[in-house]
């Protein structure tokens, strides 16, 4: 009755039902996963958002397969601000409800049934379901980690073959929150034109660089035929919304056909509704208040948890550039399941397990710099104190 598409495991694994039996339990949980920024005790500007969403426009239907030009121009008019971007036209911008309808456009575009598309390990556990549904396959290039990450070019030299269709970039990546550095930028941009291949790159978190200094975006790419996507999730913390972006650039011509083909497929979907495009600019704007509140979250919350690991000797956290995930790595005497099980138990801190995001080896642990810093700071201390135990931190 079903298709092969959705063929998933969906039983849960020994992590999950772990988490499921401890919140049965009824036990207080340090929760050090939690990523939704409205839940994490930010100051949102309420009053501003509601009074958006009530504009007389939101009565108006007036179906635009790109988006409504409003919306379109306020996302232009953040590009045009960043001082390191060639103008971004709202012509190239096209508006989808979240990232992974615009990741679904492109994987349609470009790709027959069974093309590849290469994409990074580690990363977001989200590509693979997202491929299947496309029916496309998906190839995974290793990010190799050296006092910092870098792509391992050597990988995709061996792995791109005749069905290659594109690369999948994540600026920065989500969990190691690392960059593509300029020169990776070149050889990537060499790589793709040197062989067809388009470039998809992933810039949600673009602009929680820790360090403050701005990073390029990819949105007016020009070597090769480039697909850019952000949005209000991230941006904005406005998640809830489902109000995301693509940009294309690159080549004229092949800017062209993927513009008119992507038309089409909008066109069939129509999805963004319109209170949202109407309160665009207003809701993009919000990022200059939430901005600095998540990066000061983030700066105090790497703080503390510097702090606690100068304290002691088993566990080190990974360097990362940007984002608001962090990764550390511990004692690798079990499984990472094993491990953010034992910790769930004996501390009642939920972490995640470093497979979740195809992070290769054991004794990774992936956890949330946006977590209320008083949780932060318990659920970070218990953790060291059990892994620092003369038994390894691990029951016997």
């Amino acid at each position: 009755m079903f298709s092969r598409r959705t063929d998933w495991k969906l039983a849960p694994n020994s992590f999950a039902q772990a988490q499921q039996e401890f919140l049965r339990s009824g036990r207080e949980l340090l929760d050090l996963t939690v990523s939704n920024p409205t839940r994490v005790g930010l100051n949102f500007q309420g009053a501003a958002i509601r009074d958006a969403l009530a504009s007389p426009e939101v009565l108006d239907y007036d179906p635009q397969p790109h988006g409504l030009q409003k919306a379109r121009t306020a996302v232009a008019g953040y590009y045009g601000e960043q001082k390191l971007l060639p103008e971004v036209l709202p012509e190239s911008l096209l508006l989808t409800t979240g990232t992974s309808e615009g990741y679904a456009y492109i994987f349609r575009l470009l790709c027959n049934y069974e093309d590849e598309i290469l994409v990074p390990k580690p990363s977001y556990p989200l590509f693979e379901f997202l491929a299947d549904l496309q029916d496309v396959r998906l190839i995974p290039y290793p990010l190799i980690y050296d006092h910092g990450w870098q792509a391992d070019f050597s990988s995709l030299q061996r792995i791109a073959g005749p069905r290659t269709r594109a690369i999948v970039l994540v600026h920065p990546n989500n969990p190691t929150g690392s960059y593509i550095s300029p020169r990776e930028r070149a050889l990537l941009n060499d790589f793709c034109h040197d062989r067809d291949l388009a470039l998809v790159v992933d810039e949600v978190f673009l602009d929680y660089a820790h360090d403050g200094r701005p990073r390029a975006s990819f949105a007016a790419n020009q070597p090769v035929l480039t697909f850019t996507l952000s949005g209000l999730s991230k941006l904005s913390c406005l998640p809830q919304m489902k109000a995301s972006w693509l940009v294309t650039s690159g080549p004229a011509d092949k800017v062209d056909a993927a513009r008119a083909r992507l038309e089409v497929i909008a066109d069939t979907y129509l999805s963004m509704n319109t209170p949202v495009q109407a309160a665009f600019p207003v809701l993009l704007e919000q990022r200059k208040n939430m901005q600095p509140l998540v990066l000061d979250r983030i700066k105090r919350n790497l703080g503390v948890l510097d702090s606690e690991l100068g304290k002691q000797e088993a566990c080190e956290r990974l360097e990362l550039e940007g984002g608001w995930y962090g990764i550390l790595r511990a004692p690798a005497v079990q499984s990472d399941d094993d491990l953010a099980v034992e910790i769930l138990r004996t501390t009642s801190v939920l972490l995640h397990p470093g497979h979740f995001y195809d992070i290769s080896g054991e004794g990774y642990l992936v956890l949330s710099l946006i977590t209320p810093e008083e949780d932060f700071r318990k659920g970070v201390g218990r953790v060291l104190t059990r892994l620092n135990r003369p038994d390894g931190g691990f029951e016997t």
